[in-house]
């Protein structure tokens, strides 16, 4: 899994690649809280080159959105693939993550 983490005015994107399991979610709970921490608490993941998400990835997403909803920010998602979105649905997260079919539109929510 890479992370590529760049500013949208005030908005951070943070692109996924690759896979986000139990493999890969310490680190990037690790990544994202310490960014969270450090101040930056509006977050769009850009999903479009995740292609696999385990439990252990769920998990770590559930907790990037509690940390920055606790820091009053939020963890949206957008771009998902087809069947990473499909696990996001059948694990019920698309009712508690924001899931926008492309950065552009996840980025504008924060507008709203």
């Amino acid at each position: 899994m890479e992370i590529e983490v760049r500013e949208e005015g005030d908005v951070a994107v943070a692109a996924v690649r690759g896979s986000l399991d139990g493999l890969t979610a310490e680190d990037f709970e690790a990544r994202l809280g310490g960014e969270i921490d450090a101040g930056r608490v509006r977050w769009v993941l850009d999903l479009a080159a995740l292609d696999y998400v385990s439990s252990a990835g769920l998990r770590a997403l559930l907790g990037g959105m509690k940390s920055a909803r606790g820091q009053g920010g939020d963890l949206r998602l957008a771009s998902a693939a087809a069947d990473v979105e499909r696990v996001l649905d059948l694990a019920g997260f698309t009712s508690i993550l924001k899931l926008f079919p492309s950065l552009d539109e996840a980025l504008g929510s924060y507008a709203e």
